[in-house]
């Protein structure tokens, strides 16, 4: 048995070093040092042998074993290596090649008026609040004083996805969702940003654009805070020697309604092609809520009064930044959106 014992630890040797993977290694790991290898069923021969003899049967029996663990912890850190090695060679990289030029991004300029007529208003106290952009005619017309046969919805062709659903018109409908979360008790100060949808394709309209509307309701609004605000609006915006007007106008949810112009920045009032020669730009559309709209919405219209507002995103971002088309906004023109880059 000693022979056999001494054979083994010299064919563990061979073939120890003679394996070339991992995988070919741990094989031979099972073969010689699992409970049911050759070389630990010998352990069970012990019982046959008495004193001296069986402690040498058993310290060469452990120390074969030992030999063949440590040989294979040796060439397992050795194909390791050599593995890493095979590795990094394959994934080296070649530094001479030329690098990959990733060229910045920059802020769309729909969006770069959005944070900024944001901006403005968060510094008078206003929060932001959004919603669906497929709404329910209930609250796109009804709840803003626009009943189905109301003449008002001529002003508007908009689309319906069935009798009850529409891509929304405006943004009014999140002002009469959040008027009614409140449950008749203000105040409310918001604006609502967004996108709306209608029918119309030209240099100045789009089918798809931007609205920016404002609500604030409370127990003592006038029209003297509408213009306060809109006129601190228009300064920041537009620069400081902008002067506003109103003009009376119309519009089912807010009575009286009126017309917002600015003061031309092109010619200073004095008439140009921009302004049509009359020395004001038509901006925005404003008026005080109208008390049906209190009214439908939950609030006693005896009680508390408000202002609403609608600026097109789009409209600011035409005067402001000299462009020609509405179309441009949406033509996925890079060239367009890096005219307007600042860093």
């Amino acid at each position: 048995m000693i022979d056999k014992i001494k054979e083994i630890a010299r064919d563990a040797e061979k073939k120890i070093a003679n394996a070339e993977n991992i995988e070919e290694l741990n094989k031979l790991q099972l073969l010689y040092l699992s409970k049911k290898s050759t070389l630990m069923s010998f352990m069970s021969e012990m019982k046959n042998l008495v004193g001296e003899e069986r402690a040498k049967f058993g310290q060469l029996i452990n120390s074969v074993k030992q030999d063949i663990t440590k040989r294979i912890e040796e060439k397992k850190k050795i194909l390791e290596a050599k593995a890493l090695e095979e590795k990094l060679k394959k994934e080296v990289i070649d530094i001479s090649l030329p690098g990959y030029n990733y060229q910045k991004g920059t802020k769309h300029l729909f969006q770069r008026v959005v944070d900024e007529v944001s901006d403005i208003f968060i510094g008078m106290g206003y929060q932001i609040a959004e919603g669906k952009e497929v709404e329910e005619d209930h609250f796109n017309f009804e709840l803003l004083n626009v009943p189905k046969d109301h003449p008002a919805r001529d002003m508007q062709d908009s689309f319906f996805i069935d009798e009850t659903k529409l891509l929304r018109s405006q943004t009014s409908p999140v002002q009469a969702h959040v008027m009614l979360e409140k449950n008749g008790k203000g105040p409310i100060k918001i604006i609502s940003p967004g996108k709306v949808y209608r029918r119309d394709d030209d240099a100045t309209h789009s089918h798809q654009f931007g609205q920016i509307e404002g609500l604030v309701i409370d127990e003592h609004v006038s029209m003297s805070d509408l213009l306060g605000t809109l006129e601190l609006f228009v300064k920041k915006m537009f620069g400081e020697k902008r002067e506003i007007r109103m003009r009376p106008s119309y519009f089912p949810f807010t009575e009286p309604s009126v017309e917002v112009d600015i003061s031309c920045f092109e010619c200073g009032g004095k008439g140009c092609p921009l302004c049509k020669h009359t020395g004001w730009i038509e901006i925005l559309g404003a008026g005080m809520v109208h008390p049906n709209v209190l009214k439908m919405c939950g609030f006693d219209e005896k009680k508390y009064q408000g202002f609403a507002f609608g600026i097109g995103i789009e409209r600011v971002a035409m005067l402001r930044y000299g462009v020609d088309d509405i179309r441009r906004f949406y033509t996925n023109d890079m060239r367009f959106n890096e005219q307007f880059h600042k860093e």
